[in-house]
């Protein structure tokens, strides 16, 4: 902590009269919060073109204080974003009236990652202003698309985990569904990566940089957030033993509310975002002293928690980082929700009436032990009934199956920075384990393997066990994810708590993935079905009977044709890439993990390269292909890092190589996000999906790509199960190996060497790349790869080579066949309405939540 940052007093609260903000919010008459959210009354401009254009030119006069004649491509952006604002504020403040005054029961939805993309498109589409704003500000001479792609895009989140949590605010709102989402609101979010010579280079995300208009900040509402120091125990005026945590320092949360409009039925719910600041953010007398940046080191040390998403955890600071970002977030929210979504005479006794807290994985999970103080530290709750209320209010989504992935925080670091925290989870775990004893008697060896504290290597707290202790369901999020996640991952809680774990397949949003993000196509489809599909998407199983109507078909062609040649014009303004006409569009866009395998993917490529080489194909014989590369690799993942770097390489030596001009191509357009995921998936032909089969957690980019009609290439692994299992066999290309066979090969000892000796294809391959051709000749460059594949290959990239290749043989076969390709891509449309995220909240409301949707 600086020397100058804002120390507590022994009662842990700030000084009143340095308090930089009220601690709370004043009350209202009656004791009513005097929510921002509740205030008069605000009425939208008229639902019409004049009313749009007249609110527009006052947003660019007033708000940004420009003629229209004068004004920047930012000025316009921001007016816009501003009336479509006025336009969602009456809904929105109507939504918080009516959920206050209902007492509904809320979902507060803690998660990390928010990957939202833009948000004038979506708040175009759910208020229902596309046409009246492209009217209006074509009376103005301004494009509308030349606006949309102003917008930069809120780096919050790193990828599936991030979006689906935007798909899932979205659904609930358009489901009439009380809900808050928080995280945090990262100065830099995710970085920008670049290409340097092939290799990754990270760059700060400065979506800031030009104003964010989609947000209200509330620095009124700011919450304070203690760290450090040491416990004492008390006695209190009735003579119980008390616990008081004595902060050594803290830092201000201050709210950023964005609007989540559900889809033309009127609800906005809140996603309210964290920004960490310093409770005392300059000191005047060191700076009058001269030393200007001691000044403001408390500022700079505070705003750290709140600077980028995720940092490097590498070093000892980077590992407090994140936890100071966690435990932060949830601090806020937990105290935003009982301090000012509540009554102020309410009962926390009933407080799992009022809410339902989903931890998003484990990031949010210390939020149990912070619920648990603040019961019995602030409001005098005994441990049982403290307990009952905690693991009442809590449901927990696993979403990895890999075990480094599932968070272990050393009890040093976690003591150091919240004693109070650990003190707490040491009680929780003793209840537990006596639960254990009690269920297994003398089975010891089952109580250390439950336990929430970790011995080996490091003692630590295992916060998967916590949150699964302490949360009222826990779920997987596909079919085969939470089997392996019962028999596998947590078989000792299974079989302790059966009942509390189910499953809830992941889902996507409709409005964005498919209305949005697909105009022609959902042109296509409303023409056919109607458009009650857009909020009820099992309904385009009607599609199935269209799917032998040559019309139909060729206007499905139409439409993917159109999104190519969108696609195209994209990537040679954005990257300076192009695309051939007339190839297979083969595109494997996801974080890039050595369980995802694009090395599976990228081998392949250099196959048909080297066959072409050596003579044993003729290029004129190959489909011709375009194979399109997205992915970022964590900054410290350095096998991540070299497999961008060859892929990089791969695709500048085959692009430029005469012999293959035509036939073959690989694009890898730099710092993949969802804006560019909008254009690319609707313009896919083949989706490949090929982790090793029990290691992918559920996937999503499988669901829009077949939502978007491209045919899947995959395993039998995460949700792919179930799309295979709806689209039909005919319909998907399955390879590989199943789980149990992939377990079964890894307990008799795999040996990726014996594969490289007996395949041809793969041995051909790897020397390739071990030749020096695409590396300028040194024959080392990519010794960390290929080294890996041949001695380790911990992800049997090796064993499922050759089934992969049998199957892109037969999509190649099948694609020849145009009328037979579109047909099963209308097939894979038609039975996938299953994988709407609307779908994913019904099951949670049913089967975990218990909320229910507002009339």
């Amino acid at each position: 902590m600086p020397d100058n940052a804002q120390q507590t007093t022994s009662s842990g609260t700030t000084p009143a009269d340095e308090s930089p903000t009220t601690a709370h919010r004043e009350k209202g008459p009656a004791g009513t919060p005097t929510h921002p959210l509740a205030l008069a009354p605000v009425k939208s401009p008229p639902h019409s073109v004049d009313g749009f254009v007249a609110a527009f030119l006052g947003e660019l006069n007033t708000t940004q204080g420009v003629q229209l004649s004068h004004s920047s491509i930012n000025d316009q952006y921001l007016a816009l974003a501003g009336t479509v604002r006025q336009y969602l504020m009456a809904r929105w403040l109507e939504t918080s009236r009516k959920t206050h005054e209902a007492k509904a029961k809320t979902v507060g939805y803690l998660s990390a990652e928010y990957l939202l993309g833009r948000q004038l498109g979506n708040a175009l589409m759910a208020s229902d202003l596309n046409e009246i704003a492209e009217k209006g500000l074509e009376q103005c001479g301004i494009d509308l698309a030349t606006l949309r792609s102003q917008e930069v895009e809120p780096g919050l989140g790193n990828g599936g985990l991030g979006r689906l949590a935007a798909c899932f605010i979205d659904s609930l709102a358009t489901m009439n569904v009380p809900c808050i989402g928080y995280g945090i609101r990262y100065e830099y979010g995710i970085f920008r990566q670049t290409f340097v010579d092939g290799r990754q280079v990270e760059q700060p995300d400065t979506w800031l940089a030009l104003g964010s208009p989609w947000e209200f900040p509330h620095p009124e509402e700011s919450v304070q957030v203690n760290f450090g120091g040491h416990t004492e125990r008390t006695v209190d005026e009735d003579g119980r033993e008390r616990t008081t945590w004595v902060p050594a320092w803290n830092v201000l949360g201050v709210p950023y509310n964005y609007m989540v409009p559900g889809y033309l039925n009127g609800r906005v719910n809140p996603l309210r975002l964290w920004s960490a600041q310093a409770t005392k953010a300059f000191d005047l007398s060191i700076f009058n002293a001269g030393d200007y940046a001691e000044a403001v080191r408390a500022q700079t040390f505070a705003e750290n928690i709140s600077k980028v998403l995720y940092p490097e955890d590498s070093t000892p600071q980077g590992k407090e980082l994140r936890l100071q970002q966690q435990y932060f977030f949830v601090a806020c929210s937990l105290r935003d929700f009982i301090d000012n979504e509540l009554e102020e005479d309410f009962d926390l006794h009933n407080l799992p009436d009022r809410i339902i807290f989903q931890l998003n994985d484990t990031h949010p999970v210390i939020a149990v032990p912070e619920l648990m103080r603040i019961l019995m530290d602030e409001r005098g709750f005994e441990w049982e009934e403290a307990w009952e209320v905690t693991h009442r209010c809590f449901a927990y989504t696993c979403h990895t199956l890999l075990p480094e992935a599932l968070e272990v925080w050393s009890t040093d670091l976690l003591g150091r920075l919240l004693p109070r925290h650990l003190e707490i989870i040491y009680g929780i775990n003793e209840h537990f384990l006596a639960e254990v004893r009690e269920t297994f008697p003398g089975d010891e060896l089952r109580a250390g393997r439950m336990s929430i504290i970790t011995e080996y290597p490091d003692r630590g707290i295992r916060m998967a066990h916590l949150a699964t202790v302490a949360a009222t369901k826990v779920n997987g999020v596909a079919e085969l994810h939470s089997q392996l996640l019962r028999d596998k991952v947590l078989p000792d809680f299974s079989a302790l708590w059966p009942e509390r774990f189910t499953n809830v397949t992941n889902g996507v949003t409709p409005r964005r993935f498919v209305k949005m993000a697909n105009p022609k196509l959902s042109d296509v489809i409303t023409d056919a079905i109607g458009s009650g599909w857009v909020t009820d998407l099992e309904r385009l199983k009607e599609l199935e009977t269209y799917a032998l109507d040559e019309d139909f078909l060729v206007a499905f062609r139409e439409a993917k044709d159109w999104n190519k040649h969108r696609l195209t014009t994209l990537l040679r303004t954005r990257d300076g890439i192009d695309l051939p006409d007339g190839h297979l569009l083969d595109v494997m866009v996801k974080r890039l993990h050595e369980y995802k395998r694009q090395t599976l993917k990228l081998l392949h490529v250099v196959s048909l390269y080297e066959q072409v080489l050596s003579g044993k194909v003729a290029a004129a014989d190959l489909t011709p292909r375009t194979v399109v590369f997205g992915a970022k690799a964590a900054p410290g993942y350095r096998m991540a890092k070299d497999i961008i770097h060859l892929i990089n390489r791969v695709a500048h030596t085959i692009n430029t190589d005469p012999c293959v001009e035509g036939r073959l191509k690989i694009a890898f357009p730099a710092n993949y996000n969802v804006t560019l995921a909008e254009k690319l998936i609707p313009a896919a032909d083949l989706s490949e999906q090929i982790s090793l089969a029990g290691m992918e957690a559920s996937g999503t980019g499988n669901m829009k790509f077949a939502l978007n009609g491209a045919l899947t290439v995959g395993t039998d692994d995460g949700a792919n199960v179930e799309i295979r299992r709806l689209v039909g066999d005919e319909n998907f290309f399955l390879f590989g190996m199943s789980e149990p066979q992939v377990a079964e090969l890894g307990a008799h000892g795999y040996n990726p060497g014996e594969y490289y000796q007996r395949n041809a294809s793969i041995r051909a391959a790897i020397d390739l790349i071990n030749s020096g051709a695409f590396s300028d000749g040194d024959r080392g460059m990519f010794d960390s790869v290929t080294v890996s594949l041949t001695h380790h290959d911990r992800f049997m990239v090796l064993a499922d080579f050759q089934s992969y290749v049998d199957a892109q043989a037969k999509i190649e076969e099948k694609y020849a066949d145009q009328d037979a390709w579109t047909r099963s891509a209308v097939l894979n449309v038609a039975r996938c309405g299953y994988f709407s995220s609307d779908r994913s909240m019904r099951d949670y409301i049913r089967n975990i939540w218990h909320t229910q949707p507002m009339l």
